[in-house]
């Protein structure tokens, strides 16, 4: 027996072909035909033009073309994936009909991924960079998925998980990565299974928070300040009142009373007295 392929999306109808076809001269009434999942599971089956058997989950979702015996489902599940053998008998005698097909088609059932969806939250904020976890998930699709990244065109490797309910059930799939963020980067992520590509492109940008916060002075550098700024101006009395004493001790030199001081101070300087004397002579 031959083995073909069909490829169908999810929701689709699909056509799985059988190698025989009736000649227009011959009847459906002539011949049996099954249509078989597994080798075991009867899909649908036909005896002398009618039908006489069908599984229930085909049921209004299942047919049979009477001329070339072609199974069409529509619409498409991803349980329908697997093989399907076509046998076709020709009743010739019914006690000796013979076989003029089997052939086994593999079906294969996809189903589109969701479009990336790409989020991030920063862990850590420095000056230098900024660290953050990005997580890229996508949901809906079949077969199991690969998932890819790249930082700057530089692939990156994704901690990858997957959920599924069965083999047989669409998957969502969830990469996350740990950055230490620089610079401003462009970030891709690639969401591919059965050949088919979705991926999602993000500016990842470096956080700008480099302010130094200022700290208060503490206790000990306000007192000691403090302390300072007394002893200063302290000094600048001081000082002040010993230059205003030092300026009339010039003037007025200490007697030992204040008759003799006042004496002393208005006492007639010797050149002034020489002067008179000479001229009175």
């Amino acid at each position: 027996a031959l083995e073909k392929k069909v490829k169908s999306k999810l929701g689709e109808k699909v056509g799985l072909p059988c190698c025989h076809e009736i000649e227009s001269s011959d009847s459906l009434h002539n011949y049996r035909v099954y249509w078989q999942k597994n080798t075991m599971e009867v899909v649908l089956a036909y005896a002398e033009g009618k039908e006489i058997s069908k599984d229930k989950r085909y049921v209004n979702r299942a047919e049979m073309d009477d001329r070339n015996f072609t199974l069409w489902i529509s619409p498409v599940e991803i349980l329908d994936s697997g093989p399907y053998q076509c046998v076709v008998q020709h009743l010739r005698s019914s006690q000796n009909p013979s076989v003029v097909c089997d052939e086994t088609v593999t079906l294969f059932v996809t189903a589109d991924f969701s479009k990336p969806n790409i989020t991030t939250r920063v862990t850590e904020i420095s000056c230098e960079s900024t660290e953050m976890v990005v997580t890229c998930s996508s949901y809906g699709g079949f077969p199991k998925p690969e998932i890819s990244g790249t930082l700057n065109n530089e692939s990156v490797v994704w901690n990858v998980s997957w959920v599924s309910e069965s083999s047989l059930s669409p998957y969502s799939v969830t990469g996350t990565l740990q950055l230490n963020v620089t610079k401003d980067v462009s970030f891709t992520c690639s969401v591919e299974s059965n050949g088919f590509t979705k991926s999602t492109s993000l500016l990842l940008k470096k956080t700008n928070d480099c302010i130094v916060p200022v700290v208060p002075p503490s206790y000990n550098v306000i007192t000691a300040s403090s302390i300072i700024i007394i002893i200063f101006l302290l000094a600048i009395s001081l000082a002040a009142r010993y230059l205003s004493r030092h300026v009339c001790s010039r003037c007025c030199k200490p007697q030992d009373s204040v008759e003799e001081g006042v004496k002393e101070c208005t006492k007639t300087p010797m050149s002034s007295k020489v002067t008179s004397e000479t001229s009175s002579v």
